[in-house]
């Protein structure tokens, strides 16, 4: 979309669905997290009534549609310390970049992908794909932004970025046709809205790379025709002669002696 229909879209969404502007979403998420962590530490079991499991929800289970979000991603205590507070670092950097309701129509957007995922393909059970396309899109908006990796490391998240992808290419290399199918589905809130912006600035970059090719032929030609502006570098074959006018031309154009 461009600019104009863009604003056009999150304004008549702003205006018909109010409630996706609610600030704050992915906080109470991390929250819940946390608060998830806790419960689970007393009772692992628990963690069955929450899953994305399609055949429950078939059943009439549908609260999995929503409660598999809560799942933290470790249950160990030292690990999960760092991912609520990257998560939240995450909701916070994301929501003041965008505002709550575009983060809520991606966030959406995710959960919508991944239980595509699920019920099509039997894959992606977890929060662990719509959990990467969180940090995936902050990466974008912000390539060069510094993090501290466990408050030692000191890394650009393009690069943390960029690890984080190529495991995630093997991992799909190796996968089932099915499960490669799963990945792509559960991480369609980032391709909708970061692909479009690719594949637009893929174009530029190729018109750019050919104007300057053709910018860079035209000042190293020695020889151009004054009547079909050909050179010795876009026509190899061609000969130039010099006029009586004093114009230089292609032998094909070359004005004949009256």
């Amino acid at each position: 979309m461009t600019n104009g229909v863009a604003e056009k879209f999150w304004a008549v969404l702003e205006r018909r669905a109010p409630w996706l502007g609610t600030p704050g979403v992915l906080r109470a998420v991390v929250i819940l997290n946390a608060l998830m962590f806790a419960l689970l530490a007393l009772d692992p079991d628990y963690v069955d009534m929450l899953w994305l499991d399609p055949e429950k929800i078939r059943q009439g289970e549908i609260w999995r549609l929503v409660t598999y979000i809560f799942i933290p991603q470790t249950q160990s205590l030292f690990w999960i310390f760092f991912v609520l507070l990257f998560m939240w670092f995450l909701a916070n950097a994301l929501e003041e970049a965008w505002g709550p309701l575009k983060l809520n129509v991606f966030y959406l957007t995710g959960m919508i992908g991944c239980t595509v995922a699920a019920f099509f393909f039997g894959g992606a059970p977890s929060n662990t794909f719509l959990n990467l396309s969180l940090f995936f899109a902050f990466a974008t908006l912000a390539p060069n932004y510094e993090i501290f990796l466990f408050f030692i490391l000191r890394v650009k998240m393009k690069y943390v970025a960029w690890v984080f992808a190529g495991f995630l290419l093997l991992q799909m290399a190796a996968a089932p046709l099915a499960d490669k199918a799963a990945m792509v589905a559960s991480l369609a809130n980032y391709l909708l809205f970061f692909g479009p912006g690719f594949v637009k600035e893929r174009i530029e970059a190729e018109g750019t790379r050919v104007r300057r090719k053709k910018f860079t032929a035209a000042a190293e030609a020695l020889h151009r025709c004054a009547k079909c502006d050909r050179t010795e570098v876009s026509h190899p074959d061609l000969e130039f002669r010099v006029a009586g006018d004093g114009e230089e031309y292609c032998a094909e154009h070359l004005p004949r002696r009256g």
